[in-house]
């Protein structure tokens, strides 16, 4: 989807990866930045319920070094990872009807204890993360967002300006809200909720969501999920798939490196083949492509016996081992006289 149109940076939907046919990416806002001319003045309008807060903070640093000025509108939700984004604006415009939420991030963990710990970890950095950056906008103390975080607070345009999240509220109609499942946070205005309901905007009803959901690109996802999910398989049969593809990855590995070690063209190159099945993801014949086109390895000389070469420089100064002179010397002067002989131009016939 085009997110620079006409001069203006619109960011509506998902923050991160797409769930309903819109949503934008940090990399395609610096895409369009640069596109757009980093000196130039930006008006950016940001319509979204929030998504990955990594997404989230890229996208503020990339919008808050932007030497032109940037005008930040938001034309009707600016949710979670949205408000972060809001954040790097010169100047932070709500639309009549528009609201603002400012939530803690969230997480769900599925392991051990470690696991869990780690997730604890994570999310308090990310805590601290969003409360200095909303704290340094906002003028307020980190004590006080911390507070309005923990709260999950929703704020109309108003209520935004007179916190400090915003600069003013201009009587421009808000636009349509941006899809989102607006019923995983839990102090959502029941409109939107309803109107979640009503569009079927929800995690669930997209196969992509709950396949990334428990993914590594998904486990940094910011939003509130439903209270008390069920995981789709108990923690035995978890473990017994996570068993059954790592043995299926192991026996995909031997059999992989028995074929490339037994090609014809894997003789004379061993290391090179061992390199390209423990370095590559190339399948078999591309190996053997590989392969045949490279050279056989170089055999190496033998090792050089210390005890010879001795001989061989003493006898060449004329002072070779006692018992050794008399052969070293007859043996360079066979040598010479061979060379000296095949230097004679042959007799005449």
């Amino acid at each position: 989807m085009t997110i620079l149109r006409d001069g203006e940076l619109i960011l509506y939907g998902y923050v991160g990866d797409d769930f309903w046919g819109e949503g934008f990416t940090a990399s395609a806002v610096l895409a369009a930045l640069a596109e757009h001319g980093r000196d130039n003045d930006l008006v950016v309008r940001l319509n979204s319920g929030g998504g990955i807060i990594d997404e989230g903070v890229a996208i503020y640093n990339a919008l808050a070094t932007h030497k032109g000025n940037v005008r930040i509108e938001i034309d009707a939700v600016a949710a979670s990872a949205a408000t972060i984004i809001a954040m790097a604006g010169d100047e932070i415009v709500m639309k009549a009807g528009s609201i603002m939420m400012i939530h803690d991030p969230a997480n769900i963990t599925f392991g051990t204890i470690a696991d869990h710990e780690k997730t604890i970890e994570q999310l308090s950095a990310y805590a601290a993360q969003m409360v200095s950056i909303y704290a340094e906008r906002s003028g307020n103390s980190p004590e006080s967002v911390r507070a309005t975080m923990e709260a999950e607070t929703w704020l109309t345009a108003d209520q935004a300006v007179e916190a400090g999240y915003a600069d003013k509220a201009e009587a421009g109609q808000a636009k349509a809200v941006a899809a989102f499942d607006f019923r995983v946070f839990a102090k959502a205005p029941d409109d939107l909720k309803a109107l979640a309901e009503r569009k079927n905007w929800t995690f669930k009803a997209d196969h992509r969501a709950g396949a990334s959901a428990s993914g590594a690109s998904r486990s940094k996802k910011e939003t509130h999920m439903p209270e008390n999910p069920k995981p789709e398989k108990t923690t035995a049969e978890l473990e017994e798939a996570n068993k059954q593809a790592a043995d299926a990855a192991v026996t995909a590995y031997k059999e992989r490196r028995k074929a490339v070690m037994s090609l014809e063209e894997a003789t004379g190159r061993e290391s090179l083949a061992e390199h390209l099945v423990e370095s590559t993801e190339l399948d078999v014949e591309a190996i053997k492509a590989t392969l045949a086109a490279s050279p056989k390895a170089q055999a190496e000389d033998p090792e050089p016996d210390p005890a010879a070469y001795e001989r061989e420089r003493l006898a060449t100064a004329g002072q070779a081992q006692p018992g050794a002179k008399a052969t070293a010397k007859s043996g360079l002067h066979d040598r010479i006289t061979k060379k000296i002989e095949g230097l004679k131009p042959a007799a005449a016939g």
